[in-house]
């Protein structure tokens, strides 16, 4: 037990560890083995073997383990004050009873290791990324950074999360959408404001996604070089403006204010319209857009009338 109380909860599974934990798992073995053999009497103890049992759980392969559960469910039996009669059937119980427990822990063990792997391995491509790479909540804060975000938006500091991306791509934080459900991804241009005052041009890609039911979104940011300022194709923007119906003033401020974030109301504030005049502009943009969700508008909005926003 003194080997267990060393080992770190965190890192308690790390395969690192398979030699002081078995060691404890047999030990543990043994004592309750003693115990019971002291206690035979009065009291069985077969129930604590679920213990040493999900100890090695961890560390031992399914049919080393099997045998191990074999092994405790008979030192159970041969320690019981039952008796003889009927031990063939409690000892094929006891086996599977702790089989199952411990094949059922080692399975957990190992999903949570192929986890963590993953987890570590991504983390690994984020951060050895040469692309500036973000991942912002739905309240619009920063969530994830490496380091050459970092490098991009705030020179000379550790750690962007828990900033707001607003203070640095405006552009980001009006693409998120509580009410928003559908996925979608796109690419645009638009100024990155550093830290230290400067802003910089570069080109965004991201997309969004929910986790457990909260809109987040995810982007990779580069900067565009002084050189090439053109990085969209000139011929590219022109399809896509002969490509999208036109809109009139009232319908180019509403959609503006849509993609700030506003609500029907402070619209109708701003624009000095009626409720009702907002909801029916918006209709016309969704029908002109193709679309039916303000999320899917600001997306359209993105993709074909940067240049009204």
């Amino acid at each position: 037990m003194q080997i267990l109380m060393i080992l770190p909860a965190k890192n308690f599974w790390d395969r690192r560890n398979r030699t002081p934990v078995l060691l404890a798992s047999a030990a543990l073995i043994v004592a309750i083995a003693l115990v019971d053999w002291w206690t035979l009497p009065y009291v069985s103890l077969g129930l604590l073997y679920l213990l040493p049992i999900t100890l090695a759980a961890g560390f031992l392969p399914r049919p080393a383990l099997v045998a191990v559960c074999i092994f405790c469910a008979g030192l159970s039996e041969v320690f019981s004050s039952l008796g003889p009669a009927g031990m063939p059937i409690r000892l094929i119980l006891e086996t599977s009873a702790l089989a199952g427990c411990g094949l059922f822990v080692a399975e957990l063990i190992r999903n949570r290791r192929l986890s963590m792997e993953m987890r570590e391995r991504l983390h690994a491509l984020v951060e050895t990324s040469p692309a500036a790479i973000v991942t912002v909540d739905q309240r619009g804060v920063i969530e994830l950074a490496n380091r050459a975000s970092i490098s991009l938006m705030a020179p000379g500091e550790t750690n962007l999360i828990g900033q707001p991306i607003a203070a640095f791509l405006p552009e980001l934080r009006n693409a998120l959408q509580p009410e928003g459900e559908a996925h979608f991804r796109t690419s645009m241009q638009c100024q990155v404001h550093r830290r230290n005052g400067e802003s910089l041009a570069a080109d965004v890609r991201f997309s969004t996604y929910q986790e457990n039911g909260l809109p987040k979104l995810a982007a990779i940011i580069a900067a565009v070089a002084e050189d090439q300022p053109h990085a969209v194709a000139p011929e590219a923007m022109r399809t896509n403006h002969m490509e999208r119906p036109n809109l009139n003033a009232r319908q180019a401020a509403v959609l503006q204010l849509v993609f700030e974030g506003l609500p029907n109301s402070a619209i109708a504030l701003r624009l000095e319209m009626t409720p009702s005049a907002v909801k029916n502009t918006l209709q016309q943009l969704f029908l002109k857009a193709g679309v039916n969700k303000r999320s899917q508008l600001v997306r359209v909005a993105l993709e074909r009338y940067r240049d009204l926003l």
